[in-house]
């Protein structure tokens, strides 16, 4: 079914003379006939009480078998700056990249139709995006003034996946899969032509390339209710996740991660500012991992065997990287642990400690010279 003309913006909507960035707040629904009409009336009766930036809400069906796509329709006839679109595929990615990809507004919005997140972090949310000062803004469950009511089970799962993230890829951002999220729409095009995940993991691979290339995520911390009618298979959705991180890992690796998004360098405000020159990272960023290495090798091996031993060497090696290091830091720490464990596994058995520790130092010291030398 054609919805090209029930998607066009009506006129004043999104294209004003006002100079404000426009916001498009799109909202993915499968199977949602039940709590869509609520969510739609919920959120304009919010958006009109004095919301400060021109808006429009973009109704996103993709695949329901149940009555969404007539409330849908309904909804838009009903309001005039509510929009339709019908996917038949499914997948949330899906849907927030065919309504990102075409949508009119300065700044994407996405929400999920429970309203799970309060609506009172909507503009900021949007303010540090609309402004210039971010390129994504997301909503966070997990940040320090955040309040939440969710099931133990969620909460842990949330928790043990987002600190994956921040020590195996080093991200910065601490809730990645948030149902609350802003971008601006010039900046979120090229980085969706990267970005291969459809459904669940769109999110996290979308972040992960943000930061990737250098892009400013600002983090909002919100009010958040879990409802017990989710469409969220955990489990599954939590494997697949991990697939995905395998395949960003892999990408960032062989260098093919990188979007062309010009972000400004940073410029003085004062008009007679002395400014220092940037200082680059020097040959101490790689020194002071190789040093620690074989002092924490030894005593480590003192109680376990080789090959966890290395592991655990590796860990506290890595502790000591910079942030930017710890970015690409998942992709290096596997094969380093390979060639580690590889090189001390290979000795003879009487060849003792120290030489384990000399043997493993080499392989590590080899792969972190090399890493760093192409930076």
């Amino acid at each position: 079914m054609d919805t090209r003309a029930i998607m066009e913006p009506s006129p004043g909507v999104v294209a004003v003379a006002t100079g404000l960035a426009s916001v498009d707040i799109v909202i993915p629904v499968l199977n949602e006939q039940r709590a869509l009409p609520g969510c739609v009336r919920t959120l304009a009766r919010f958006l009109d009480d004095g919301f400060p930036l021109p808006w429009r809400i973009t109704i996103v069906d993709n695949g329901s078998t149940d009555a969404t796509w007539p409330v849908a329709c309904a909804l838009a006839a009903e309001y005039e700056r509510v929009h339709v679109r019908r996917l038949d595929i499914r997948g949330r990615g899906a849907a927030l990249r065919a309504a990102w990809r075409e949508s009119p507004a300065d700044v994407v919005v996405y929400m999920d139709v429970d309203l799970s997140t309060g609506l009172g972090a909507l503009f900021p949310l949007v303010a540090s995006v609309a402004s210039g000062h971010a390129e994504l803004a997301i909503g966070t469950r997990l940040a320090h003034g955040a309040r939440t009511r969710r099931s133990p089970r969620r909460e842990l799962i949330s928790r043990a996946y987002n600190a994956l993230l921040r020590h195996g890829f080093g991200a910065r951002f601490s809730d990645a899969q948030c149902g609350f999220k802003a971008a601006r729409t010039d900046v979120v095009r090229p980085l969706m032509a990267k970005v291969e995940d459809d459904g669940w993991f769109f999110d996290t691979e979308l972040l992960l390339l943000a930061e990737h290339n250098g892009l400013r995520v600002h983090e909002v911390p919100v009010d958040w209710i879990e409802d017990e009618d989710s469409r969220v298979e955990i489990v599954r959705t939590a494997l697949d996740d991990l697939k995905g991180l395998a395949r960003v890992a892999w990408s960032v690796a062989r260098g093919r991660a990188r979007v062309a998004v010009a972000r400004p360098e940073p410029t003085p405000t004062h008009p007679d500012a002395v400014v220092s020159r940037p200082r680059r990272p020097g040959a101490g960023a790689a020194v002071l991992p190789i040093v620690l290495y074989p002092l924490a090798y030894l005593p480590l091996r003192e109680i376990w065997p080789p090959a966890l031993t290395c592991l655990g060497a590796l860990v506290l090696a890595g502790a000591v990287r910079s942030r930017a290091a710890r970015t690409r830091a998942l992709p290096l720490f596997l094969a380093q642990y390979v060639l580690t464990a590889l090189a001390v596994l290979a000795l003879p058995a009487a060849a003792g400690r120290p030489v384990e520790a000399g043997a493993a130092t080499v392989a590590y010291c080899l792969l972190t010279i090399w890493a760093h030398t192409r930076k």
